[in-house]
This record gives C-alpha cells, sequence and structure tokens, in this order.
C-alpha cells in the first residue's frame, strides 16, 4: 500500500470520490464472481488502496472543519458516512481477496445472478455495432437500455468506471449492470444476439443449496437497496426511510441465520464442501454492507444535524438519487412499472414509491403510479431528466 500524505483538497470531493469508489468496488466484486475474473478482482484491491488514501485525507479535513460544537457535531455525521462508505469498500476487498485466493463458488450461483433486481452483462461489440466509434454520452447508452457500463476490455488492457467521454470500439468487452429488461437492448447496441442460456445446472440437484443461491441473490439485492435508501434518507432527511433501513437489517440478520441452516443441509448432500465457503463469504459481504447501510441512517436516527454539504455530495456523485413527482395528466400516471419501463427508458432505479402517506420500498413492477405519487429513484443525470419529463 502506497504512503499515505495530507494533501489540501476539499472535503465534499474527498467524500464523492469515497462514494463512487465504494459503489463501484461492489459491482466489480460481484462481477469478478459472476466471470470468475481474477483481472477485476486485482482492481478491487487497488481501488481500495486509494480507498485508504480517501479515509485519511477525510479524517483530517473533519478535524480541520470543525472551530465549534456545531459545526464538530456535523462534520462528524459527515464523517460517520464516509467510514460507511470505507466498510463496503472493506468488504468488496475482502471478497476480491478470496477470489485471489481461489475459493470457489457453485456453478448454480452465476445462474442464479440473473435473477437478481439488477443484473450484470458481458458483451463484445460486434463489427457491425451502432456504438462502434461512438462515446458513452454521445449514445447516452444508459438512459436509452437501462444499463450502467461499469468496464471495458479493450485488448489485454482494461478501462473501469468509464467517463461519458470514453470511447466505444469495434471488439471491446463491455460488462454492464442494470435490470433485465434492457439487457436485449444492449445486446442490439452492441450487434450481437442475446445468447440462449442452459439454465439446468450441472450434477445432481441439491434442493437445500439451490434454496441458498436464492436467497444469496435476495441477500444482495437487500443490501443494495439499504444502500440507496440509506443515501435517501440522509439528502431528504427522512426518518421514516431511515427506519426502513434498520427494518432491512433486521431481516438481513435473519435471512443469514437460514441461509447457515440450508448451507449445512447442503453439506450433507454433496461431496465438494469447498464451493460452499464461497457462499458464506457472500452472505457476510451483503451482511457487512447492510450494517454500513445501518451506520449511515445512525445520523437521522441519533438527530445529527445534516449540512448542506451532503446534498451535493450525492447530487456531484457518478449515480444520483432523484425525488420526483407524478403530475396529474402526465405519461406515467395510471401506468404500471412495467408498462412504463422506466428503467429502460430512464436508466433509473426505482427505490420507493409514496403514495397517499404510504411508502412502498422496492415496488413490484405491477406497481400502479398516480398522480401525486413521490418517486425516489438513482440513476445518472440524463436519465433523472428524462423521468423528470415523463412525470409532468
Amino acid at each position: 500500500m502506497s504512503d499515505l500524505e495530507y494533501q489540501p483538497v476539499s472535503f465534499k470531493d474527498v467524500l464523492i470520490e469515497m462514494k463512487d469508489i465504494s459503489e463501484l468496488m461492489v459491482d466489480l466484486a460481484y462481477s469478478a464472481i459472476l466471470f470468475e475474473s481474477r483481472e477485476i478482482a486485482q482492481e478491487v484491491i487497488t481501488l481500495e488502496e486509494r480507498m485508504n488514501q480517501l479515509v485519511y485525507q477525510a479524517r483530517i479535513q473533519s478535524i480541520l472543519g470543525s472551530r465549534r460544537v456545531e459545526e464538530a457535531e456535523a462534520m462528524s455525521g459527515m464523517l460517520q458516512v464516509s467510514e460507511a462508505a470505507e466498510k463496503i469498500s472493506n468488504s468488496a476487498s475482502e471478497i476480491a481477496t478470496i477470489i485471489l485466493k481461489d475459493v470457489k463458488f457453485p456453478a448454480k450461483l452465476r445462474l442464479a445472478m440473473p435473477d437478481a433486481e439488477e443484473v450484470t452483462k458481458r458483451v463484445v461489440v460486434g463489427k457491425e455495432s451502432v456504438i462502434d466509434g461512438m462515446t458513452l454520452g454521445e449514445q447516452s447508452l444508459q438512459s436509452s437500455t437501462g444499463m450502467r457500463v461499469i468496464a471495458i476490455r479493450r485488448g489485454v488492457s482494461w478501462i473501469y468506471d468509464p467517463e461519458r467521454e470514453t470511447r466505444i470500439l469495434d471488439g471491446d468487452i463491455v460488462i454492464a449492470k442494470g435490470p433485465e429488461s434492457g439487457i436485449m437492448p444492449l445486446y442490439e447496441l452492441c450487434g450481437r444476439d442475446v445468447p440462449v442460456t442452459d439454465e439446468s445446472p450441472e450434477g445432481s440437484v441439491v434442493t437445500d443449496l439451490d434454496r441458498a443461491v436464492r436467497l444469496i441473490v435476495k441477500m444482495k439485492d437487500t443490501s443494495e437497496l439499504a444502500v440507496g435508501l440509506a443515501y435517501t434518507s440522509l439528502l431528504f432527511n427522512n426518518r421514516e426511510v431511515a427506519d426502513e433501513v434498520v427494518s432491512l437489517g433486521t431481516r438481513m440478520d435473519d435471512m443469514r441465520y437460514e441461509l447457515d441452516l440450508w448451507i449445512l443441509e447442503a453439506a450433507k448432500r454433496i461431496s465438494n464442501v469447498e464451493y460452499l465457503r464461497g457462499l458464506l463469504y457472500m452472505s457476510s459481504f451483503a451482511d457487512n454492507i447492510t450494517n454500513a447501510a445501518g451506520s449511515i441512517v445512525d445520523v437521522i436516527l441519533r438527530d445529527i444535524e445534516i449540512p448542506p454539504l451532503f446534498r451535493k455530495i450525492v447530487r456531484e456523485s457518478d449515480e444520483i438519487i432523484s425525488r420526483i413527482r407524478v403530475e396529474a395528466g402526465s405519461e406515467l400516471a395510471g401506468k404500471s412499472l412495467k408498462e412504463a419501463s422506466l428503467s429502460t427508458v430512464t436508466g433509473m432505479v426505482v427505490l420507493a414509491i409514496r403514495h397517499e402517506n404510504k411508502w412502498k420500498y422496492r415496488p413490484r413492477k405491477d406497481e400502479k403510479l398516480q398522480s401525486g405519487d413521490i418517486i425516489i429513484a438513482k440513476g445518472r443525470r440524463d436519465g433523472e431528466c428524462r423521468l423528470y419529463d415523463l412525470s409532468r
């Protein structure tokens, strides 16, 4: 690890980078598992070194920025958020480390990952692709397909967390994350047919292992929802959303207990229990992320002042969180989330909907939007603009 050295820098910029890097590390860690990639795992380790530098900067800035008790209290809240980002990155780094140590994961897990609320796909850009030679910004790939490009492999080199100016070329291997509905548009843009996957598992069917794998996917979705809602609660100073994050933490604990039982039962029926060890690491990964989300909302629950700086942090991150009202007569009013295809059309992931003073978290696809509803969604800025236009 490189030596830490203080450099004068904006505390806001440090926290923005910490938030972005922690979220990227989680995406890459899951990608490394899905594609059995040691290279991606190594990048997670590299990002961890950068995170360590940022943590040091954040601590120094928090000390320098506090002159009165009131300032110190507000700064402590921001420091708590930065420490939560550090916890998330540490957990991603642990997953990367076990991948580099050749810890195995069941093939059934990779088959089940597409059942997650957000899937990760690996596509080779074809010669006839319409995006060949275009930048991600020119194509608006996320807001047109719902899929966010998290990495590009060009020859033997990788481009992680590509920017809007990054150009896509024929032969590039694109790794993108987003809703299942975005898979076909992504493949079409890349000039490829969607491959037919053989969903039959190898070997004998082990019921308890199947259940454990499905539960891992549910835990993954829950942990990602918890983080999104945690930032939402701070952004809008909403204790009700914070309470939901705490509730998700309780549910995560229940799922871990259930998972342990199923894995122990599965161990009785398979000869190579090595593959079960990877599931235990993944459950710990999801649990740690959810606990970090709990640390974020603790700021709300303890009534610590949230400085205006936090809104800038969330609004200037790679992925922003939006709060949009559905107006009467808009294209969205009366449509279900599936009919509106928000994730594909805008690239925004709907975290929650408020209808008649009642919140619905992780709403189902058949959930109908009504005028007056409040939508909480995360995604890119251009996707927010599209969602805003649809809601008016």
